[in-house]
């Protein structure tokens, strides 16, 4: 009972006298907030309802439930008071176990078929604006050793799971910080030229995508091209000039001596 995202509506409540009669079972050795999920003595209150009734009380999560818990014996309410006094008494200032009455209360009195996500917008919207702690922003949350994430304010207590690490919820309109806003820049890229635009399936720049060039460039780009020409008719020419033929001398030695 008491689900995890807070969609289930306790029925049943926890027993004063179950629980300070048993205060020696080792679940007390827990933090309050491992102990409150113990339905042994806590019947019907899950992760959302913890995390409501501890932010109430300003008692941090993972402090020794024996240490709260013992306190409450030693409260007594005066003989004196009536009836209604001490119910308007426990009303204005409940302790921990009244408000595992209280607070389940509230939450059925809401109305609804029930309150995860899945149960239309109407619920959820009412019962997102009865929540004071849990998933709330400005509101830290560790796990706990079973693995569930309780919220709280302040102080996490001594019990603590050691390494564990706050984290804190921001509200959805909260600046960001510069480490956040840091991105690496770009790094710098060349536009691809013609041929590997075809290769690659891009389509080919326009004039007015293409950029800008100076004066001096198009003038060393011409003068590039002119020189290239050049170069270009010389070597045409050079492959229809006459080629010199060295005599075989050797050849014309042996003629010689053998017309002699």
């Amino acid at each position: 009972m008491g689900g995890q995202n807070g969609s289930h509506v306790p029925r049943l409540y926890p027993s004063r006298e179950n629980v300070l009669r048993n205060l020696v079972d080792k679940a007390f050795d827990r933090p309050i907030c491992e102990a409150l999920l113990d339905q042994r003595f806590f019947n019907g209150i899950g992760n959302y309802l913890r995390a409501e009734i501890l932010y109430r009380l300003k008692i941090p999560p993972f402090e020794k439930a024996r240490t709260v818990l013992e306190a409450l014996q030693q409260r007594r309410l005066s003989p004196e008071l009536t009836l209604s006094q001490k119910i308007r008494s426990k009303l204005q200032n409940p302790d921990l176990l009244e408000l595992c009455h209280l607070v389940p209360k509230e939450v059925i009195q809401l109305g609804g078929k029930g309150y995860g996500q899945e149960s239309g917008e109407e619920d959820f919207a009412a019962f997102r604006a009865w929540l004071q702690c849990y998933g709330m922003a400005g509101m830290s949350s560790l796990r706990d050793r079973h693995g569930r994430t309780i919220w709280f304010q302040g102080d996490p207590g001594p019990l603590a799971p050691k390494g564990g690490r706050s984290h804190k919820k921001k509200s959805k309109g909260a600046q960001q910080s510069p480490e956040d806003k840091m991105e690496d820049p770009p790094p710098p890229s060349k536009a691809p030229s013609k041929t590997r635009r075809t290769r690659r399936g891009l389509p080919e720049q326009t004039t007015a995508q293409q950029p800008k060039r100076t004066s001096l460039q198009k003038d060393s780009e011409v003068s590039q091209i002119t020189e290239k020409r050049k170069r270009r008719g010389r070597q045409a020419s050079g492959l229809c000039r006459p080629q010199r033929i060295k005599a075989d001398t050797s050849s014309l030695e042996t003629e010689g001596t053998s017309a002699s």
